[in-house]
């Protein structure tokens, strides 16, 4: 099967479902009204096995411009090339929105300046970020020197630091305002917080999201596309609205890393749907 006939094969089974469920029908009978106020880009961690020629020509069969870029596509060294390949993928028509994840776990001002000269060389505005507690006094130095936002990604019940968005925003609410979180909505669910309440609770500090599904709400191994499992995919967007978040929702979809486009059409074409049945185009 060619990319193009399973472009359109995925395409059409997800609309397909969409137009069975009462709740996205009514896109079919309301006039949109305007641009989606929600962003959707991708975490390029989604495509870790795939070279960044591969990674361009699934983010134009996607029609997204935002780029959250992992170090696998954008080599942290050599830095004097950085650069370079950063204006490789705005040639290509997108937009850099964030690099990451990076680790932030040596209480050393080299260490932290490196990656923040990696970031100002990109000439990327955010950085999300897995900081320890005792390093993210340090790092605030460098978020004011640099002025490049941390976006605190939470990792879920293995993560030692910031298992939830709440554990972010209990650390950073007296910190610089360009220090927030990239809540990762998957994550937030297993540690048993609700996605919903995290964003509009973390307000003004969500500073990123990271979209994925689970089919078992607490099982690190349920992932599946979005919209086949428990995420309440509308009522985050209506939050994120109504917090007037002005980032991108990055698809990261860490399952069939060797064949993942299936995966990440099926969650594209929900997600679109789910915006068209808010009177948004896609």
């Amino acid at each position: 099967m060619t990319r193009r006939n399973l472009l359109r094969g995925g395409a059409m089974l997800s609309a397909s479902a969409f137009l069975s469920n009462p709740a996205f029908a009514v896109a079919a009978d309301k006039k949109l009204s305007g641009a989606s106020p929600i962003r959707l880009g991708i975490a390029s961690y989604t495509f870790r096995k795939f070279d960044d020629a591969h990674l361009i020509q699934f983010m134009k069969d996607l029609k997204t411009p935002y780029l959250n870029l992992k170090d696998f596509h954008l080599p942290m060294t050599p830095l004097d090339q950085v650069s370079v390949r950063a204006a490789e993928y705005r040639a290509a028509g997108f937009t850099l929105t964030a690099a990451g994840t990076i680790t932030f776990n040596k209480d050393e001002d080299d260490d932290i300046r490196s990656k923040f000269e990696y970031v100002k060389a990109a000439g990327i505005p955010m950085i999300v970020g897995a900081p320890t507690h005792a390093v993210l006094p340090r790092v605030e130095k460098f978020v004011k020197q640099y002025n490049i936002k941390l976006a605190i990604h939470n990792h879920g019940p293995e993560d030692k630091n910031f298992p939830s968005p709440f554990d972010v925003l209990a650390a950073v609410k007296n910190m610089d305002p360009r220090i927030g979180c990239c809540i990762d909505v998957g994550h937030t669910m297993r540690t048993g917080t609700d996605p919903v309440e995290a964003i509009r609770k973390v307000g003004k500090r969500v500073l990123d999201i990271h979209m994925k599904d689970l089919a078992e709400s607490r099982v690190k191994e349920s992932q599946v596309a979005v919209g086949d499992g428990l995420m309440p995919v509308p009522e985050i967007f209506r939050a994120l609205i109504d917090i007037h978040y002005p980032g991108q929702v990055d698809l990261e979809y860490e399952i069939h890393a060797d064949d993942p486009m299936p995966g990440v059409i099926k969650s594209f074409a929900y997600m679109r749907g789910v915006l068209a049945g808010m009177g948004y185009k896609g």
